[in-house]
């Protein structure tokens, strides 16, 4: 695999409005997000003959939209999964690029995660029949996201001192990169206090520790950096991923290693040994925030920091704009919108061409003040190097290293 490292590109990114009311179908949005991602790379109908999504149950397939485009499919593949799918489909669409069973692959996520399909044994997943890993969990009272990942949580925090103020800091950056995003759901700037004040979901967390709920679609496009030298955009080129990684299990996953243990321990040597590069080269990072837990033990745990020193690091200001390494320059799942986690790569895509959708006049050419306050500038200056968190649960991640 390290020999693939820079043979591909993400050439195209494209996403629809991020709003808790679509009106629409998850076929209609999943076709506006996949043709203006393929609009941003300039690639018409016949440019693009591979498709790939992932869902659970909540979406449309590949092979009903592509006809949509006027596309016709050499190679489609729809999977099931969450957090942690982007990554490792990404990964996937190389290997079907490199294996010659297409040349062009798009990568969708389309989901009405508030008006119809609610992750968490509400709204239409209320109506589900208890089946699968849940069989496990549900008897525990972990029917929920939250409830599951909270042992996790409250065993770091018991084992290193980690407080909810510290990581209550990731909502904080986070919303501050969100108020430079026109397209984020929620722009308003929170404080630790206000993280803190907001009532209990699960304990250790607060409702302002949890992500938005979101109707959207988002798409990115893959294909050879050969190809990618003629199509519209700079190409971000990829250096390494891996793919839904798992510790020894995934159901009772705290029976094999630590509580405190995520799943980036096993995935961070097989990305980075494949970039060729560590953390330090890292310059801007999107670590998937379903909770502020969740991005900061993925940090911790990939090297960013040491283990047990999380809570630290999220709350030192390195994560913020202006500071060494921001994390999710959106605002992500806590603020600009909940896509299990495509947007994060999208956002980081952007980052590495110098073209952030913020509030500066001239960021089409990218143009950027680089001025951090409300309102303003989230393009991070000289980002040469992002890398992607992903995660389903502890047990499951996966990561993406780019470049420009």
């Amino acid at each position: 695999m390290a020999s693939l490292r820079d043979k591909y590109c993400i050439v195209g990114v494209g996403e629809t409005e991020y709003s808790r009311q679509s009106a629409r179908s998850t076929r209609a949005m999943a076709v506006e997000a996949v043709r203006n991602a393929m609009r941003d790379a300039g690639l018409g109908k016949d440019g693009v003959d591979g498709m790939m999504s992932y869902q659970s149950g909540d979406s449309i397939f590949s092979n009903f939209v592509a006809p949509d485009l006027g596309i016709r499919l050499n190679f489609y593949m729809d999977v099931f999964g969450g957090g942690s799918s982007t990554e490792a489909l990404i990964g996937l669409a190389m290997g079907a690029i490199e294996a010659g069973m297409c040349h062009t692959v798009a990568i969708f996520r389309s989901m009405n995660g508030y008006s119809d399909f609610r992750i968490g044994g509400t709204g239409a997943r209320a109506a589900q029949p208890v089946r699968g890993i849940d069989l496990a969990q549900v008897p525990f009272g972990m029917r929920s996201a939250g409830q599951n990942f909270a042992p996790t949580f409250m065993r770091h925090m018991y084992e290193y001192g980690t407080t909810s103020e510290q990581v209550a800091h990731v909502r904080v950056a986070h919303s501050k990169h969100a108020s430079q995003n026109p397209k984020a759901f929620l722009k308003d700037r929170v404080t630790v206090a206000d993280v803190m004040a907001s009532r209990w979901i699960c304990k250790p967390l607060h409702l302002l520790d949890c992500c938005l709920e979101t109707d959207n679609a988002t798409a990115l496009i893959v294909t050879s950096a050969e190809r990618a030298r003629d199509l519209r955009r700079k190409p971000v080129y990829i250096m390494g991923v891996a793919g839904r990684v798992n510790k020894p299990r995934t159901d009772f996953h705290w029976a094999h290693g630590p509580i405190t243990r995520v799943a980036g321990y096993h995935a961070k040597d097989i990305v980075f040994g494949q970039a060729g590069v560590k953390p330090e080269d890292v310059n801007v990072t999107g670590s998937y925030d379903a909770f502020t837990f969740t991005t900061m033990l993925q940090l911790e745990e990939y090297g960013f920091c040491k283990k047990g020193e999380g809570g630290q690091y999220v709350s030192s200001g390195i994560i913020e704009l202006g500071g060494k390494r921001p994390n999710n320059t959106s605002g992500s799942h806590l603020c600009e919108g909940y896509t299990h986690g495509i947007s994060m790569v999208i956002e980081n895509v952007r980052q590495l061409r110098g073209q952030v959708d913020d509030y500066c006049p001239g960021w089409e050419d990218g143009k950027h003040s680089y001025d951090y306050s409300p309102g303003k500038c989230r393009q991070v200056k000289d980002a040469r190097v992002t890398m992607n968190l992903g995660w389903a649960m502890p047990p499951t991640g996966s990561a993406l290293i780019m470049r420009n």
